[in-house]
């Protein structure tokens, strides 16, 4: 993927994203309570959340879709409410399907959306190519869209939202559906947009996609903040290094907690056992895993494997909001 599109000139000074006590609701259901943060300009926010947890709505109200029912909203300077017109000139949005036509080819799509946006012929055209070129599509420049691949319809999708540089992107689930190659692909243009200065909010269920492409990151549930920070800060609360104790024989799960109980300063926390498996806290690393062989060899209990873990995004998602995430996420109010 191609670096270097034109660096954007704002004031730095000002949050991107600036959102205070943000609600919405849908007759009984309260989509949004109070919902609050900053985006940093230049600056990637990944926004985590279970289906329901309030991520499109939010979205789709920074991107005035929807109008809140309380707080306030700022995008790139304007007002979600008293300036929508400000807000879209500003922005750009690409949701989970690529909106193209897949009867043009790639060169004439962007061109469609450039003339769509103001631009003359001409300029759009020229714009059309620079952006094949970046985003590495100048080789199927004429080929129909119908016969692009899941991830090229996405890479064009979001070119086609840059043709007029917006000053902040937003990319709802834009990885929904797409085979591992395919999202790399748009991994390495979140990155590129990063490198270019442009603001970027990503809602996704992926936990990888947001240790990897964010700066900082919200979690949603039921309409709230429930955690923000970087990946790390979050894992912090999650606890530390852990060790994974793998047994010989499963019989021996219960022999062995009770030994490094016993054994163990308070500090080793023991995670509620499965069978023929123990895990426990390592806040000595490596010289916990030691203490745990040797506890176990002078007891005579036989261990198939020992080794340590960091905490993932997955554990922080599972803690915070009690649901594993969606192996297969889609949209979520």
């Amino acid at each position: 993927m191609k670096a270097n599109l034109n660096a954007m000139s704002t004031d730095q000074t000002t949050p991107g994203v600036r959102v205070r006590s943000l609600g919405k609701s849908f007759d009984e259901v309260h989509a949004l309570r109070g919902v609050s943060f900053d985006v940093p300009r230049g600056s990637v926010l990944g926004i985590l959340g279970p289906n329901g947890a309030g991520k499109t709505t939010l979205v789709d109200i920074l991107c005035t879709l929807l109008p809140p029912d309380t707080g306030t909203a700022v995008v790139d300077g304007h007002d979600v409410v008293d300036d929508g017109p400000g807000v879209r000139a500003a922005i750009s949005m690409t949701g989970q399907y690529a909106a193209l036509d897949e009867t043009l080819n790639g060169r004439d799509n962007l061109i469609f959306f450039g003339r769509m946006q103001g631009l003359r012929r001409r300029a759009a055209a020229a714009r059309a190519d620079e952006l094949l070129d970046r985003f590495d599509l100048t080789y199927a420049a004429k080929r129909p869209v119908y016969a692009y691949s899941g991830g090229m319809r996405r890479r064009l999708d979001i070119a086609c939202g840059l043709v007029v540089e917006p000053a902040v992107v937003f990319l709802d689930e834009p990885t929904t559906g797409l085979d591992p190659r395919s999202r790399q692909e748009v991994w390495d243009l979140v990155e590129v947009l990063k490198s270019d200065g442009i603001t970027t909010l990503l809602t996704t269920q992926y936990l990888e996609e947001a240790d990897r492409l964010s700066d900082n990151i919200i979690v949603l549930d039921r309409g709230r903040v429930v955690a923000e920070g970087t990946a790390a800060q979050l894992k912090d609360r999650v606890g530390g290094v852990s060790c994974a104790v793998v047994l010989a024989d499963p019989a021996d799960t219960g022999p062995l907690v009770d030994l490094l109980t016993l054994e163990l300063e308070p500090g080793h926390r023991l995670a509620a056992p499965e069978q023929g498996t123990v895990t426990l806290a390592a806040p000595d690393g490596v010289d916990t895993m030691a203490a745990v062989i040797a506890a176990a060899g002078r007891a005579g209990i036989g261990l198939r494997d020992v080794g340590l873990r960091s905490p993932s995004l997955d554990d922080v998602f599972f803690a915070l909001t009690g649901d594993a995430p969606a192996p297969a996420p889609s949209a979520a109010r």
